[in-house]
């Protein structure tokens, strides 16, 4: 076995491990509290995963004060009862009237159906076996959408302002570019689920009889219990599945990237030119000698707004560097005015002989690294811009070396996140 089929079945045996100690948690949870069957024994020890244990105790997870406990304190529970068996030939407000209490302040007949409802809510949103069903409708044809909390804002979230997408298709990089712009203010998230299709099926399980005294009330609840109580856990739970597997993606797509980067094949025995490009500040230059000391620096002003002045002075000093120590390679960084920087560098090529190449080097993080305490301590009469050029020339000469002084998250060879 390579090292990541080790991993895979380290994180395996890691989630296994906790899902066996989470089954006895729960049973012991519920042993204690004299509520454990040998059936929801069996279930909770068949359970395949985290999810559907969690599903099994949520009925018996101490709770805080719900609407639900609050009407069971005030003796509504019976009342849930009759109105979920379905067979009271009387009217909902004429069998609330037996549960009216001053002492329990169940006042009307209002307080005692709307209590009852409150009661049967929790009692659906609690059954494991109509999350599992929902949580499955919700995954297949679930679809994640996003809005823009004001279209008129500028940001880099604008391609999500009205955004849509089948939660089966989501790529890892939309959600995280969702979360991002969800956090920062900018959307509003969430998930669409197929409603009719869901209450079609809560109504197929809990009613069970055509009885006009309580079929509408069960209507109303499953209703409420499924927006005000399901929806949003389910909601909740996948999203965070779907952050969870981006997030594996995403250091899995970093992971490799970078493992490409830093073993690139070093370019040895060159005096390389390193080239920070830039518009109003300069192009700042660097050379550095085949061991990394650099040797001179310099700022040109090639790139807009300029003038043929000054492209003639920048061309100048680079044949200047060349011809006075013997570079062989130039190095240009692939950021701001990089194109406008090749496009002379080649002009200024074509008028010399010396046989000199030139390469468009990935420049990120080089940024970070020239304003860090690292870089400070390296070349402390060095400026930002200088120590920039410095480090775009050693990439090419020594890229492993260059790179591992970046916090690599800056490195810059994530997911491409915003597409």
């Amino acid at each position: 076995m390579n090292d990541e089929q080790l991993r895979k079945l380290h994180e395996r045996l890691v989630y296994l491990r906790n899902l066996e100690e989470k089954k006895q948690q729960v049973l012991s949870s519920i042993e204690e509290q004299g509520k454990l069957t040998e059936e929801l024994k069996k279930q909770i020890l068949e359970a395949q995963t985290q999810v559907l244990v969690e599903d099994l105790y949520r009925p018996y997870r101490p709770k805080r004060r719900t609407r639900a406990t609050i009407a069971k304190e005030k003796g509504l529970e019976g009342l849930a009862n009759i109105i979920l068996l379905q067979i009271t030939k009387k009217s909902l407000e004429e069998e609330a009237k037996d549960f009216l209490s001053e002492e329990k302040e169940v006042l009307t007949v209002a307080d005692a159906i709307n209590g009852a409802k409150d009661i049967i809510a929790e009692s659906i949103s609690d059954e494991a076996a109509y999350r599992t069903r929902i949580r499955e409708i919700t995954e297949k044809e679930g679809v994640l959408t996003a809005e823009a909390k004001d279209e008129k804002a500028e940001s880099v979230y604008e391609m999500y302002y009205h955004f849509q997408e089948p939660v089966t298709k989501l790529a890892g990089h939309r959600v995280l570019a969702l979360n991002r712009g969800e956090k920062e203010k900018f959307l509003t998230v969430r998930v669409e689920a197929p409603e009719d299709r869901i209450l079609r099926y809560l109504e197929k399980q809990i009613i069970k009889k055509e009885n006009p005294n309580t079929t509408d009330a069960l209507k109303e609840v499953i209703e409420d219990s499924y927006k005000r109580l399901i929806a949003p856990a389910i909601e909740r739970e996948i999203r965070n599945a779907q952050t969870e597997k981006a997030e594996e993606g995403a250091m899995n797509v970093f992971g490799k990237n970078l493992q490409q980067l830093l073993m690139q094949p070093p370019i040895s025995g060159k005096v390389v030119l390193g080239w920070d490009p830039a518009f109003r500040t300069g192009c700042k230059l660097a050379v550095v000698d085949p061991t990394g000391k650099v040797l001179d620096t310099a700022v040109v002003y090639p790139t807009a707004p300029t003038n043929e002045k000054k492209i003639r002075a920048a061309k100048d000093k680079v044949k200047e560097f060349i011809d006075k120590y013997h570079i062989t390679l130039i190095s240009v960084g692939n950021g701001t005015a990089s194109r406008e920087s090749e496009q002379v560098i080649v002009e200024m090529l074509k008028e010399i002989s010396t046989p000199v190449q030139y390469v468009i080097t990935n420049e990120a993080g080089a940024s970070v690294y020239s304003a860090s305490k690292l870089a400070t301590e390296e070349f402390p009469n060095f400026d930002v811009g200088q120590r920039s050029a410095a480090s775009i020339a050693r990439r090419v000469q020594d890229p492993l070396a260059e790179l591992v002084k970046i916090d690599p998250k800056s490195i810059g060879v994530g997911s491409i996140s915003m597409i």
